[in-house]
């Protein structure tokens, strides 16, 4: 399982004074009201920033970060990629899981074949769609619902599917 999660992405900078605007990556952007620090990538070493305050634009978060306090500090950071420890993440309810530990996963069918590997998980209106990656090159798409997805096991990295026709 990840020890890191991305919750959004630095697109531009807001003002002069340092505040910088988030494409979110996470289900709810108004998990940023209780972000207390962020890192500033997906490694061991990655350097923390505290969040000094959040204001929202358009429904999309601004930040302000503990020591960019210029314009041209914030630039540096366009395209960073924003993270939280694990155990600093949104717990989740029951049978709910963050899409980084499901990417990589092996989708299987129901008779055991494996069908490729869990490349993405597509954000729609109605439900998410899993990207499978297959063996011949190119991708499947499944919707996530309970009739095609059939079971999903993160220790084993393990997900069960139906599809309704050969692939």
């Amino acid at each position: 399982m990840l020890k890191r999660l991305m919750v959004g992405v630095v697109t531009s900078t807001h003002g002069l004074k340092g505040e910088v605007n988030i494409f979110p990556t996470t289900d709810d952007p108004g998990r940023f009201e209780s972000l207390k620090s962020v890192l500033l990538a997906d490694a061991d070493d990655a350097p923390s920033r505290e969040v000094e305050s959040v204001k929202y634009h358009k429904g999309r978060p601004i930040l302000k970060l503990k020591g960019i306090d210029r314009i041209e500090d914030a630039e540096r950071l366009k395209g960073t990629e924003l993270y939280v420890r694990r155990e600093d993440a949104i717990p989740l309810e029951e049978g709910e899981y963050y899409v980084g530990d499901l990417v990589g996963c092996g989708v299987f069918l129901e008779d055991g074949t494996q069908l490729g590997t869990l490349k993405d998980i597509l954000k729609t209106g109605a439900n998410g769609v899993y990207v499978i990656g297959v063996p011949e090159g190119k991708d499947v798409l499944l919707p996530a619902v309970p009739q095609f997805i059939l079971s999903k096991d993160v220790e084993a990295k393990r997900i069960t599917v139906r599809v309704l026709r050969e692939i």
